[in-house]
């Protein structure tokens, strides 16, 4: 396998406390960076380089060298001149991949405008993810990748159990596509077509969020 991937998390707040010690706990690499030092002292404690300064300085994002990592998330979203300013100078630095937290869509609209590639709405998304998730009966948890298109976790349906899926027919019929199965501890990815769908799979699907609604309903 190839060397864990670098993370470059700049801005230590409930979100990017969270967003690190997942990364850690995946054995990715991380650099957290902080103006708080309890914070960063505290962060170090998870097995992460942990620096305190300030990241809307170019001296110090220059100095870890931002251009290094595969990914910097600016999670900065209080700040919103801070977030604009570093998100802004990882770009310039050479930053390869940057993606930002913002509060608004004030916000997402500036930091797409100087160079982030991704800007989440933390807050905002995930009360959406959970509203779909109650307004939904069979669909266990569901994601937006866009306007357009979702990946979801649904129990499979009643006539599917028991059947490949080439002979269940979910893509032709439903225009969804099988990705990974979660069956008991373990997850099958990318399964065969002829794979057999067994009731208490939990299949992990990708689609048009219309036709999730309509086998939802």
């Amino acid at each position: 396998m190839g060397r864990n991937r670098q993370f470059a998390v700049l801005g230590l707040g409930r979100f990017g406390q969270s967003l690190a010690r997942t990364l850690i706990e995946n054995d990715c690499d991380v650099l957290c960076c902080d103006k708080d030092i309890e914070i960063v002292n505290e962060m170090a404690k998870y097995g992460c380089h942990s620096v305190q300064a300030d990241v809307t300085d170019v001296h110090v994002l220059d100095q870890f060298g931002v251009n290094n990592f595969d990914v910097v998330i600016v999670a900065i979203g209080e700040d919103m001149e801070g977030s604009i300013l570093a998100t802004m100078m990882a770009k310039e630095l050479g930053a390869k991949f940057v993606i930002a937290k913002a509060k608004n869509d004030i916000q997402k609209s500036i930091l797409q405008k100087v160079g982030a590639d991704r800007v989440v709405l933390p807050e905002r998304d995930m009360g959406a993810r959970i509203a779909n998730t109650l307004i939904t009966t069979n669909i266990i948890d569901y994601i937006n990748l866009s306007d357009k298109f979702a990946i979801v976790e649904i129990q499979p349906e009643k006539n599917w159990v028991n059947k490949s899926i080439l002979d269940s027919n979910v893509r032709a019929k439903h225009g969804l596509n099988i990705v990974a199965i979660k069956r008991e501890n373990t997850v099958i990815v990318s399964p065969l077509p002829t794979e057999v769908i067994k009731q208490e799979d939990i299949l992990v699907v990708v689609g048009e969020n219309d036709s999730i609604q309509k086998i939802n309903n």
